[in-house]
């Protein structure tokens, strides 16, 4: 076949004759990635979707990929459980297999892939499987794409964000997060706590799912319509296709957390922190402690001010910003000795006269989201963009028990926003000022970022940790595509 009169991306890079399954067949290998053969009818393999990596064994070449499974049959080009799978091509001559080798080795190199990672495994998330989903659905696709790994397995809280705080940038291509979301805002924390933070936090940072709620890796996969699996995760890694993604300082006094999917007060937060006495249950364990706190339900006087996003200006009452969330003292600062931070101190972002605008209380549940899905079963916030600069806050007010119910049923599906009870609202800036329990003043709240508890009101729940900050006025603003992850697309 002609292939002179084609576009240049079809046309070939390489063609030739070569044995495959014991029968001589033309290879054509096209300049837009597609290697193309028969047997067995037309077959096509595209180098940057299926094509993991390629070694050389004598005188063949044996192609690595990752094929969709359909009713037991590998079928190239549709939707399916994925599966890795070999094909073998054998050149008829020594300088065919040298110019093979070299061709396929530049498509790969020139798609930007990875080669040395760091992979962080949880072994204590979740159901604790996150070190048996590396071994058998992480490993042996890294070992296919010929990426060098460092494998750091967490022993504590705070382990990765210490990897982060002291990695050398100059080994690793990116960081792979084998866990839920906790170890992911650990290594965001700690790469912008280092005093080369603009550097660091460039660094790609890849999740597979393997905790609790994974609602990162869902949102990302869920975007593109994939399934939220180990083998997509990692697919999307290899792929080395990044995107960025917006990174919320929250700030009181001189502490600061940084925060790249969630917070929460009331509600919410109530069930996500409380409902840990019942991890014996497993995953049931949030939905039987959400009937429990629906059936007795808590309310909380507070305010919630925002720098509202354009098309949300007319939500609130109109009110003035004022920054003395940035004396308040955190406990991590009461009686402690000054140590100088050296670490990204957040947006420089103006907020004085600004059009800000406020809802007071009392609140059942106040929700501010980063990304659309809270975990794989909750989408929180469907309109909630990875790098649109603003966060997606929820609210729900006075809202009778039934309809709470109703409301809570249809958060896998994002429809919960749709109900008269809930107002939905894009910030740029927020401002929270949580008080005390309507039904028992004496009583505080939750503040939750993050599924970790930020602060504590007066007798809530029994914990021996220290919170990081008071359960009082904290300021929230976002930074626009600051950090970046591996992505399907």
């Amino acid at each position: 076949m002609d292939l002179g009169d084609q576009p240049e991306s079809l046309s070939s890079i390489l063609s030739d004759r070569v044995l495959f399954n014991g029968t001589v067949i033309p290879l054509t290998f096209t300049g837009d990635g597609k290697f193309r053969w028969t047997g067995k009818g037309q077959r096509c393999l595209t180098v940057e979707k299926e094509v993991l990596g390629f070694c050389l064994e004598g005188s063949r070449i044996r192609v690595k990929a990752v094929v969709e499974k359909r009713d037991g049959i590998c079928c190239l080009g549709n939707r399916g459980d994925l599966v890795r799978q070999s094909f073998v091509f054998e050149p008829l001559s020594e300088d065919s297999l040298t110019l093979w080798s070299q061709k396929l080795h530049d498509y790969i190199d020139s798609l930007g892939r990875p080669k040395r990672l760091l992979i962080l495994v949880n072994p204590f998330g979740g159901k604790k499987s996150a070190t048996k989903i590396f071994l058998q659905d992480v490993k042996p696709y890294l070992e296919d794409a010929d990426i060098q790994i460092t494998v750091i397995e967490t022993k504590h809280q705070l382990h990765a964000n210490e990897v982060a705080k002291t990695l050398d940038l100059s080994k690793y291509d990116g960081i792979v997060c084998v866990s839920g979301d906790g170890i992911l805002v650990e290594v965001v924390n700690g790469l912008l706590e280092r005093e080369d933070w603009s550097a660091a936090i460039k660094m790609p940072i890849g999740m597979v799912p393997a905790g609790t709620s994974n609602g990162m890796v869902k949102s990302l996969l869920d975007s593109v319509g994939e399934p939220c699996s180990a083998s997509n995760s990692i697919l999307a890694v290899i792929r080395g296709h990044k995107r960025s993604l917006d990174v919320a300082t929250i700030l009181q006094g001189e502490t600061r957390y940084f925060s790249v999917l969630m917070l929460a007060w009331g509600l919410v937060a109530d069930i996500d922190i409380e409902s840990e006495k019942y991890r014996w249950m497993g995953s049931a364990r949030i939905d039987f402690y959400a009937l429990q706190r629906i059936l007795h339900l808590r309310h909380y006087n507070g305010r919630v001010s925002f720098l509202p996003a354009p098309g949300f200006e007319n939500y609130g009452e109109p009110t003035s910003y004022h920054d003395e969330v940035t004396s308040e003292k955190s406990p991590t600062q009461e009686g402690s000795v000054k140590i100088q931070w050296h670490g990204y101190l957040g947006s420089d972002v103006k907020l004085d006269n600004m059009h800000w605008r406020t809802i007071s209380g009392p609140f059942v549940s106040i929700w501010l989201h980063n990304v659309p899905w809270g975990s794989e079963d909750v989408m929180a916030a469907p309109n909630a963009k990875f790098s649109d600069g603003y966060l997606d806050l929820i609210i729900t007010k006075d809202c009778p028990k039934l309809s709470l119910l109703s409301l809570m049923s249809n958060i896998n599906d994002g429809s919960h926003v749709k109900s008269p009870f809930v107002t939905y609202i894009k910030a740029k800036a927020f401002v929270l000022e949580p008080g005390p329990r309507v039904e028992d003043p004496t009583k505080g709240g939750i503040i939750d970022s993050d599924g970790e508890v930020l602060a504590k009101g007066n007798i809530t729940y029994k914990s021996d940790q220290k919170a990081l900050m008071s359960y009082s006025k904290l300021q929230i603003t976002v930074d626009q595509g600051l950090a970046t992850l591996f992505a399907p697309v």
